[in-house]
């Protein structure tokens, strides 16, 4: 068993089912995947059920976009907003998103609530049983699996069996104080704010950021004549609880973009602070956290819904595997080899970015200038960096003497069907292999492991045979004479797909 792969076969039990803590993006999608591939879940959400039009993200970054894709919802999300193709940062530094080796070279900007309804309807539809007004009070696990304490909207609690939990219940997770682990970190900006207001002045972009002296706005275009504006004074810094009204916000923004655009009739006005914290451990027993539950950072850069999906597609596919009884539990350590590093790198680098936006020291700035100047002129470091805010270059650490490709992020390469994120839509591994070359007899059909295994074939000329993963990395491949060795592809498969 190693970090990239599943282990060898099992007898498949009926999977016994999985508790889903949390009904926001992360939530969803993993409740969804778990739905898809015949295990039972359940759904808990503390809040009515509800929708929120005020939710904080609005942007989907090119890796969580091919993950919809792999599930057959990006276009559908596309319709939802509009893309830019251009990040700007610190006025003199510009990220041209249209390099992207990538479907998707674009930010898109589509609020949170859009995501979410998309996810839901799906969830729904594979039978995710949904309970909300329901919060968590209690957990006690066992070698067996865990029982949680749910305290119902009539004040009743019931005590519910599961093989395992998620807490996807965002940053006061209470899943993740039930299994006393702590959630270390600092406040790295101690008071911003936020506002859904309407414009009388459209902006020239859908996504307008700049900072002047003490101040610093933003503003990004929902597409529906709403405008989700946030932003903070250096010199005002006060509690969450603190009155805000519009023409604090107006006098912000207008300190920092020169103009408050007409800005009237907020729907919504909120104060926040933005924390840096995650948790040591993603799993404690049979119990995970994902998303805010695990890790939550500045908004620099627009990675913090992006990091919580990615987090359900990574796990959703091994609690899968484990559950339906074809890969053994050890798997699911590899979620937290796997994303805690990408969680802490993302801390990393939206820290990074927001100390520097926020920077008033000449040598603070003088750095920035030169960071700048050196991502500007460093094709490697510019694309370094576009990899990382987009989520593409994020790659998992593969056991020693792998081949190069093993857990690298697979594009949507052209296969003799069709598109790769298009064969991932059955939430199988995907076996790709040279035109010519012969399946290994063992498989036939996909024989026993038909379902978890589809076979496809290059539409090029190109020889290296890859074990794509079901959430689109690379789990095994192989060039020359190995690549069409039926043996080994045979050896690869009993110890990847079982």
């Amino acid at each position: 068993m190693n970090g990239t792969g599943t282990g060898t076969n099992h007898t498949a039990p009926a999977p016994a089912p999985v508790l889903v803590v949390g009904s926001g993006p992360t939530g969803l999608l993993l409740a969804g995947d778990l739905a898809a591939a015949g295990v039972p879940v359940t759904l808990v959400e503390r809040r009515p059920h509800e929708i929120s039009n005020l939710s904080r993200a609005f942007g989907v970054h090119a890796r969580t976009l091919e993950q919809l894709d792999a599930r057959g919802l990006a276009d559908q999300l596309l319709a939802t907003g509009s893309t830019i193709t251009e990040l700007r940062l610190f006025r003199r530094l510009s990220l041209d998103l249209g390099t992207l080796p990538s479907r998707f070279p674009f930010l898109l900007i589509t609020p949170q609530y859009e995501v979410e309804r998309l996810l839901e309807r799906r969830a729904r539809e594979l039978g995710v049983e949904f309970r909300f007004e329901s919060e968590v009070v209690g957990l006690r696990q066992d070698d067996s699996g865990v029982d949680l304490d749910v305290r119902g909207p009539d004040g009743t609690v019931v005590t519910q069996r599961a093989a395992y939990v998620v807490g996807a219940d965002g940053h006061r997770s209470a899943v993740r104080r039930a299994v006393g682990l702590p959630f270390p970190g600092v406040s790295v900006i101690k008071s911003l704010f936020l506002a859904d207001v309407r414009l009388a002045e459209r902006p020239e972009s859908v996504l307008t950021v700049n900072g002047a002296g003490d101040a610093f706005a933003m503003i990004a275009s929902f597409g529906d004549g709403w405008y989700r504006v946030m932003g903070w004074n250096r010199r005002h810094e006060v509690p969450d609880d603190v009155p805000l009204d519009l023409d604090e916000v107006r006098e912000v923004t207008r300190r920092a973009l020169g103009t408050d655009y007409g800005m009237h009739d907020a729907r919504w006005l909120s104060r926040f602070h933005s924390d840096e914290r995650q948790a040591p451990e993603y799993r404690v027993g049979r119990v995970f956290l994902a998303g805010d539950a695990a890790h939550v950072h500045s908004p620099a850069g627009g990675q913090g819904m992006n990091t919580g999906l990615q987090d359900a597609a990574n796990l959703g596919w091994k609690l899968a595997a484990v559950s339906k009884g074809w890969a053994p539990e050890s798997l699911l350590d590899t979620y937290q080899a796997e994303r805690h590093p990408v969680g802490k790198a993302v801390l990393r680098s939206s820290g990074g970015l927001v100390r520097l936006a926020r920077a008033q020291n000449p040598a603070l700035r003088a750095v920035r200038a030169l960071v700048s100047a050196f991502v500007n002129a460093a094709r490697p470091a510019r694309a370094k960096a576009l990899a990382q805010i987009s989520g593409i270059g994020y790659r998992y650490a593969a056991p020693r003497g792998s081949h190069r490709l093993v857990g690298t992020r697979v594009p949507d390469v052209a296969l003799e069907s069709g598109r790769l994120y298009e064969a991932l839509r059955g939430g199988r591994f995907v076996l790709i292999t040279a035109r010519g070359v012969e399946v290994p007899g063992a498989l036939g059909d996909q024989g026993s492991r038909k379902d978890r295994l589809t076979v496809e074939r290059w539409a090029g000329d190109r020889r290296t045979t890859v074990l794509v993963r079901p959430d689109g990395y690379v789990a095994w491949a192989a060039d020359g004479a190995d690549a069409e060795d039926a043996r080994a592809v045979e050896a690869a498969l009993a110890e990847q797909v079982g």
